[in-house]
C-alpha cells in the first residue's frame, strides 16, 4: 500500500453511504468506513466544496467492522455496508435519520431504525443487471457508468430467474421473482428457448409483453396484487406487508371514513384502506403512471368504494379531482418527495397524514413545509428494508397543531 496515499480520522455517518471526514480542512466523503476510523484514502472525485475518496486500507477498525461477504463489495456501487455488522448498519441508518431530521426539520428523533427481517442476504427480489459491451452482466460502480461484471450477487433472491452465466446482446436484463413465485425477465435481448420455457414471462425495456405473461402476481397477507414488467414494487419480501402493518397502525382508520391515497402505484395501501373504511367508506387513490394506473383498475375493482384518478397527485389535489376534505392522506412519494404536494394535502384538513419515505432528507424537507402549514410530526418509524445498503424508509405520522 502507498504511503502516499492520505491518511484521514472518520467521522459521522452522512446521508448517502459515505462517512464525513476532513483534509487538510476539506470535507472528505469516504465510502467503505466507519466513524471512528483510521484509514488511508484514495481521492475519487473534487469538486471546489468537498472530495470524495475510498477507503483503500484501515489502520484502526471500529468495533462494527467485519469481512464483507461479498468478493465485489470494494468495486460495485450497489451496496454500501458489506463491511458493517447488521446491528451496526442499523446503528448508522438511525444516525441518518435523526441527522435529517434535526438539521432539515428541526426536530428531536429519538427513535431507532427497526429490522423488517433477519436476513441480511439474500432478499432483493428484483435486480436490474447493466451488460457490458461484451454481453457479460453486471453492476455499475459507485457514481460511474462503469459495468463490473459479477459471478454472483448476494444479496439477490436465490431463486430470482438465473442470468448470470451467460452473455446478452442487450444493454440491460432485469430479473424478478414475485412473493408467489413467479418468474419475469424484462429485457431486449434475444432470449434462449431454454431461458423462456424457465420463466412464466419476457417483457421488453418499454414493456411491450414478447412471451408469456407480462405481469405477476405479488401477495400481501390475504390480498393479491398484479404488477407489470418492472413496474414499481418493494425489492424486499418483507417490505409490503412492513409497511402495510406500519400505515394502518398509523392511519387510525374507522369504518365509514374517507381516505385519499396519493402515488398510490398499482393500489397496495389503497386496498387495505378500503378493507377498514369498508363499503360505507370512500378512498380516493391517485397514480399518474400509466402502467401502474392499469394495474391499480384491474387490483381494485371489486372495491365500490375506491374511487381511481390518473393524474399528476399534485394536479389532482389543485382540481378538487380528490374532494374538498379527508380523514386520513397516505402518501408514498418517489425519492425527490412531496414538495409541490404538501400545500394541497394540508388544504384537505386531514386529521393524520402518513407519509411513506425511502429518503429521510425529502421527508424532513417536507415535514418542515407541513410544519408552516398547521402539521406537526407525531410519531416517525425507520425500517431497515434493504439491508447492506444505506437506504431506509420511513413512516411518519403528522396530527394538526
Amino acid at each position: 500500500m502507498s504511503d502516499d496515499l492520505p491518511v484521514v480520522e472518520i467521522g459521522p455517518v452522512a446521508h448517502g453511504g459515505h462517512c464525513v471526514a476532513r483534509l487538510d480542512g476539506q470535507v472528505v466523503f469516504v465510502r467503505h468506513t466507519l466513524p471512528g476510523e483510521r484509514v488511508r484514502i484514495r481521492i475519487t472525485e473534487r469538486s471546489k466544496r468537498f472530495l470524495r475518496a475510498d477507503a483503500v486500507e484501515v489502520l484502526e477498525p471500529a468495533p462494527d467492522r467485519v469481512e464483507a461477504p461479498c468478493p465485489y463489495a470494494g468495486d460495485c456501487g450497489g451496496c454500501d455496508f458489506q463491511h458493517v455488522s447488521p446491528a451496526g448498519q442499523r446503528r448508522l441508518l438511525t444516525s441518518v435519520v435523526r441527522e435529517q431530521m434535526e438539521r432539515l426539520a428541526g426536530l428531536a428523533w429519538d427513535g431507532a431504525v427497526e429490522a423488517a427481517d433477519p436476513d441480511d442476504l439474500g432478499w432483493r427480489t428484483r435486480v436490474a443487471f447493466a451488460v457490458d459491451d461484451s454481453g457479460r452482466p453486471g453492476l455499475r460502480r459507485h457514481r460511474s457508468h462503469q459495468i463490473v461484471p459479477i459471478e454472483e450477487c448476494l444479496i439477490a433472491h436465490p431463486d430470482l430467474p438465473q442470468v448470470l452465466d451467460r452473455t446478452w446482446d442487450a444493454e440491460s436484463v432485469e430479473a424478478i421473482v414475485s412473493s408467489t413465485g413467479e418468474h419475469l425477465l424484462v429485457t431486449d435481448a434475444t432470449i434462449p428457448d431454454e431461458v423462456e420455457r424457465a420463466v412464466d414471462g419476457v417483457v421488453a425495456v418499454d414493456g411491450t409483453v414478447r412471451g408469456g405473461r407480462g405481469a405477476l402476481t405479488e401477495r400481501v397477507h390475504n390480498t393479491e396484487l398484479r404488477v407489470s414488467g418492472s413496474g414499481f414494487w418493494q425489492v424486499h419480501p418483507a417490505a409490503a406487508s412492513t409497511l402495510v402493518n406500519a400505515v394502518l397502525e398509523a392511519a387510525q382508520l374507522h369504518p365509514g371514513d374517507t381516505a385519499v391515497d396519493l402515488y398510490a402505484g398499482v393500489g397496495l395501501f389503497t386496498s387495505f384502506l378500503a378493507d377498514v373504511v369498508g363499503e360505507r367508506g370512500r378512498v380516493v387513490s391517485v397514480e399518474f403512471d400509466r402502467r401502474a394506473a392499469r394495474d391499480a383498475r384491474r387490483n381494485l375493482h371489486d372495491r365500490p368504494q375506491v374511487e381511481l384518478v390518473h393524474a399528476k397527485v399534485e394536479l389532482a389535489l389543485r382540481s378538487g379531482q380528490v374532494g374538498a376534505t379527508a380523514d386520513v392522506v397516505v402518501l408514498d412519494p418517489p425519492r425527490s418527495g412531496a414538495k409541490p404536494a404538501v400545500a394541497g394535502i394540508a388544504a384537505l384538513t386531514p386529521r393524520r397524514v402518513v407519509y411513506v419515505a425511502c429518503d429521510p432528507a425529502a421527508l424532513a424537507r417536507d415535514i418542515a413545509s407541513f410544519a408552516d402549514l398547521g402539521y406537526r410530526l407525531e410519531h416517525v418509524r425507520a425500517f431497515a428494508l434493504f439491508p447492506m445498503t444505506h437506504h431506509v424508509e420511513c413512516v411518519a405520522t403528522l396530527v394538526p397543531h
